[in-house]
């Protein structure tokens, strides 16, 4: 909003002029001069904190003298300084003006009084300068004559204190906004009717300190031109960049002690218009702990050679952290951008070969899987998914609804159906099942969204309808159908493999070595896929007859070749040729590289843990497994023998012992200080990104970055405020903040 001066006959406001404009000063003394000056009576009975808050007065009527501009950003009063020019007499050339600052006529005394005060004023301001002068030249002559005296440690003046316990005020404001997720800005000034005005949340939450109590703040923002921001959006931009350096070099340096790492990325996000990845680091600190912690967002780029050079020099050159000592790499990926985040992996392990590309616990392989396909019908299955799921998830009345189209359908299979409508108040787009859920749904969910959006009432707002009718079109295309049937299938040779990666620690150990199996079936299924797909396009007939779907070609297709199209190709062959082949080649090819020589050899180390150890009757053989680390071992040469006494110390326990089941329960074991080798090959392998954090306390990083994500919207997220929010634990040194920003920017 503008300010308008106060001051009688000047019509000046901010938005037409680059003059400062000042608010009237809190102290009731120098307030009631600046009311005298102003010859204004309407303004007399008003309070000085009223004043200050609603009254402003421009630079023209303040003396050269009184007003300093201490930076291209900051105009600002003397602490003696009152307005003392004014157009008193203008509005006597038109009498019968109707103006709103009425002039106070003053008496003879009052006028007296006045003149008296300026003849005052002029006789301080010269004293003042005079002593100036002085002093300066004292200082020259010290200076001459003290070339020779050893330089000291100068204490701050009292200025510079002044400043900086401004700062820290201005930090303390910033974190706070920060931990409680408030926007900087809070609110979209161009949407606000003409004349109407509301401070940004951090500028009100500066005012609410100031009326406090907060003199620092007072005493430097009282005098300062209100229409000039109080801290700049540069000078936010740049103290919020402090903030966040040094938040996250609290958690760098835990993982800098702690040497060994694993970095994780999140899908792709929108961060005030631009896409950015989110990183988090696997790390296990000094209790023994293995955490997940979230450190920032990297600027997503296209060009997936640059996303990789930009990627490691963030890490390594911005964060600090030796690539060096990472043991592992995993990035969960939104569909369309697997491949690219795979050159990342790839560069990265060319440079860092024990840098193990997995796969990331809290991701379901088939998922992942899917994602991965380079088949657009398939990235656009999985969107329309995600889309339903949304939207059910929004509305509870369409639950219900959903609800009872279910115990429609399954009316004679209650199991089923009450199965269904539990998965479908979750997040089933997320499950190793989620297109076998779907194809049990499909028919359910059609039925439930034709009702929503054929119903005349007004039971459903236009939002939902518009939705549904939509979603309902894209459930109901061939090219759908035919999708998800064919991935249920597909993905039904890995399903168990991936449950057991999510499962406990022996489940793990045990996957690692049914992944022979796993491809020998994919295999064959590449080598008979003309059996396997007729089967599977059969099944994606059957569920479109039941819809009442017309079975054809994509329209795409056909427009594409209009002219030279093969009147040989039907729709299943398209199909295979398209979407079955392609599928299987990619899933089998993605297995072999995520599952590498180098991962299962980590894998197999999982032997250790004393459950799965037990499970082998304890005869494990873990130095055959555990080469790849041995220059991460403290004693190498002693592996073998200590190993030998690890197993026989669990071979031979007590009968009330139990065996631990966990990597996390064998690092907190109170004798584990006397296997340092052993202690050092649990600690790396758990930092596998594809072994689950154990104590979930320890991996909110990635629930807290979901939740900011979720509360935040698109146009208000901010890099710099969201790590402050999700890591909103962790200690700050305000003092060491204040300094950086003094350092850097003088």
């Amino acid at each position: 909003m503008p300010n308008f001066c106060a001051a009688p006959n000047c019509t000046r406001k901010s938005t037409q002029s680059d003059l400062a404009f000042f608010r009237f000063p809190r102290d009731p003394a120098r307030c009631q001069r600046w009311v005298e000056n102003c010859r204004r009576a309407d303004l007399e009975d008003k309070t000085p904190d009223q004043l200050n808050k609603h009254y402003r007065l421009c630079a023209k009527h303040f003396e050269t003298s009184m007003i300093c501009r201490s930076s291209p950003y900051r105009t600002v009063l003397r602490d003696n300084a009152v307005p003392t020019i004014f157009d008193l007499t203008s509005h006597l050339n038109n009498p019968h003006s109707r103006h709103r600052k009425r002039i106070k006529e003053l008496s003879e005394e009052e006028i007296r009084t006045l003149k008296q005060q300026k003849i005052d004023e002029a006789f301080e301001r010269k004293q003042a300068t005079q002593e100036l002068n002085e002093n300066n030249e004292q200082n020259t002559v010290s200076e001459e004559g003290g070339e020779e005296q050893e330089e000291k440690a100068v204490p701050l003046t009292l200025e510079e204190r002044e400043n900086k316990d401004y700062l820290k005020s201005l930090f303390e404001i910033l974190i706070l906004m920060g931990k409680q997720n408030i926007p900087l800005d809070g609110h979209n000034v161009d949407e606000l009717p003409e004349g109407i005005f509301t401070s940004d949340n951090f500028q009100a939450l500066l005012e609410y300190r100031i009326n406090g109590g907060d003199e620092v703040l007072r005493k430097r923002f009282e005098m300062t031109a209100v229409n000039l921001e109080y801290c700049s959006k540069t000078q936010q931009k740049q103290m919020l960049e402090i903030c966040e350096n040094c938040v996250r070099e609290e958690t760098l340096r835990e993982i800098r002690d702690s040497h060994f790492f694993s970095i994780v990325t999140d899908e792709v996000v929108d961060i005030a218009g631009e896409e950015h990845l989110p990183v988090l680091v696997r790390f296990v600190d000094d209790s023994h702990n293995l955490r997940e912690e979230f450190i920032g967002f990297l600027p997503y780029e296209a060009d997936p050679e640059i996303l990789a050079v930009k990627f490691h020099a963030t890490i390594t050159e911005k964060w600090g952290l030796n690539m060096e000592y990472c043991r592992g790499q995993a990035y969960i990926v939104s569909s369309g951008f697997a491949s690219k985040m795979k050159v990342v992996a790839t560069r990265l392990l060319e440079k860092y070969p024990q840098a193990v590309y997995t796969l990331c616990s809290s991701c379901a392989l088939n998922v992942w899987l899917a994602k991965s396909v380079p088949v657009v019908g398939v990235s656009i299955a999985l969107g329309t998914m995600e889309e339903v799921c949304c939207l059910f998830n929004q509305s509870p009345q369409l639950l219900v609804e959903l609800d009872n189209t279910i115990s429609a359908l399954f009316q004679d299979n209650d199991e089923k159906g009450n199965e269904l409508k539990k998965i479908c108040r979750s997040q089933w787009t997320g499950r190793h099942d989620t297109f076998e859920v779907l194809v049990d749904l499909l028919q359910a969910l059609v039925l439930c969204l034709d009702t929503v959006s054929s119903d005349l009432s007004v039971r459903w707002n236009n939002f939902i309808v518009g939705r549904a009718f939509v979603l309902s079109s894209a459930l109901t295309d061939f090219d759908f159908i035919v999708t998800i049937v064919i991935m249920k299938n597909v993905l039904s040779f890995t399903r168990a493999f991936g449950k057991n990666l999510q499962g406990q620690t022996s489940d793990v150990f045990f996957a690692a070595g049914s992944l022979t199996a796993v491809l020998h079936s994919l295999n064959e299924v590449m080598e008979n896929i003309e059996v396997y797909h007729e089967f599977w396009f059969e099944e994606a007939t059957n569920l479109a007859t039941k819809l009442d779907v017309q079975i054809k070609l994509p329209g795409k297709f056909r427009r594409t070749q209009r002219g030279n199209f093969d009147p040989d190709m039907t729709s299943e062959n398209y199909y295979k040729e398209i979407l079955s082949i392609p599928t299987i080649e990619h899933i089998i090819q993605e297995l072999k590289d995520i599952f590498s020589e180098q991962h299962l050899k980590a894998l197999k180390c999982l032997s250790l843990v004393p459950s799965v150890m037990g499970q082998l009757k304890f005869s494990t053989s873990e130095e055959h497994h555990a080469d790849m680390f041995k220059n991460d071992l403290p004693n190498p040469d002693t592996l073998s023998a200590e190993l030998h006494c690890w197993r026989i110390k669990w071979k031979h326990r007590g009968k009330d012992i139990e065996l631990p089941a966990t990597i996390y329960e064998a690092l907190h074991l109170p004798d584990i200080k006397f296997f340092p080798n052993v202690y050092a090959l649990l600690k790396v392998l758990c930092l596998l990104p594809v072994m689950k954090v154990e104590n979930e306390k320890y991996g909110i990083g990635r629930k807290r970055l979901k939740a900011y994500l979720k509360n935040t919207l698109t146009g208000q997220r901010s890099s710099n405020l969201a790590l402050l929010n999700i890591n909103f634990d962790i200690k700050h040194d305000l003092d060491l903040m204040v300094d950086t920003y003094i350092k850097l920017y003088p």
